[in-house]
């Protein structure tokens, strides 16, 4: 989860962040300050903006964290400047900023829809919440800094020649896997996650310049996970652009993997996650 508190303050002379309790500077704070820009622009204001935020995850391994940090920083930024937006429009505004972000900040089980035109591009929900049980166990193996972030991967892709393969049919994947949540088939879901996993690190693999974000770690995972389906386990990977692994379970299957989680060398922690309740502003009292 990401906690984002913003103000605008007519003395600033530029933008100024604080994340995780350090200040940012460079690229980050640049993606900030030109995300800011947006919001400055629907608003028709000029005012620089004071921004503090936090996750309780770690940052920029590879576990969604610009998704959640600029989902989080668009619907405080709107509502500081006092912007009426629809869940819609604040999914647009999200993704200018991270494509992902999008997708968090609907609630429960999201579909992003692709759009020829900036306004077509956005995420809604197809399910609620607690629609389905299931846990997400992200096995953590590194804390580090990536050292090529998502943006900079996804410029590569083309260079892959197995790109063209991978979009070609990442319309029957999307429609499988939004058929399995919708039908619980984990069976079904477990198949077409791991898959699109799999694919999207091969291109990542086969760009150029090629990139491994898995580690040796990464590779047990994957292989203890798959071992544990076949015992009769509820469970399947997926993993972002980084070395840890998020391991989707059904809830009543969650404590037996998170202890045997606990027991593989290499893992330093396990967070546990359910289907996101959204981006949404906290009362202050």
């Amino acid at each position: 989860m990401t906690r984002t508190t913003l103000e605008f303050q007519p003395d600033l002379k530029a933008d100024v962040a604080i994340l995780d309790g350090k200040p940012a500077t460079g690229t980050a704070l640049e993606r900030i300050s030109h995300h800011l820009d947006h919001v400055r622009k629907l608003a028709g204001v000029s005012t620089f903006a004071s921004v503090k935020s936090a996750n309780n995850f770690p940052s920029g391994a590879g576990i969604a964290s610009s998704a959640s940090g600029f989902a989080a920083l668009s619907v405080a930024a709107a509502a500081a400047l006092g912007l009426e937006l629809s869940e819609r429009d604040l999914s647009i505004l999200a993704r200018l900023g991270s494509g992902s972000a999008s997708r968090s900040v609907p609630s429960g089980f999201v579909e992003w829809f692709p759009g020829a035109t900036h306004t077509d591009s956005y995420a809604e929900s197809f399910a609620p919440v607690d629609y389905w049980d299931l846990v997400d166990l992200v096995a953590v193996v590194s804390h580090q800094h990536k050292h090529t972030g998502s943006t900079e991967g996804h410029k590569l892709a083309g260079t892959s020649i197995l790109q063209a393969a991978r979009v070609a049919h990442v319309s029957e994947r999307l429609a499988k896997c939004k058929s399995a949540i919708l039908d619980r088939d984990f069976a079904a879901f477990a198949d077409v996650v791991e898959m699109d996993s799999n694919l999207m690190h091969a291109v990542m693999m086969t760009s150029i310049p090629a990139l491994f974000y898995w580690t040796s770690e990464t590779v047990g995972l994957m292989e203890a996970v798959r071992t544990w389906r076949s015992e009769g386990l509820k469970v399947c990977y997926t993993i972002d652009a980084g070395p840890n692994v998020h391991c989707l379970c059904l809830s009543g299957d969650a404590s037996e993997i998170h202890k045997r989680l606990d027991d593989i060398p290499g893992v330093t922690e396990v967070r546990r996650a359910g289907p996101g309740r959204g981006a949404y502003i906290e009362s202050i009292e």
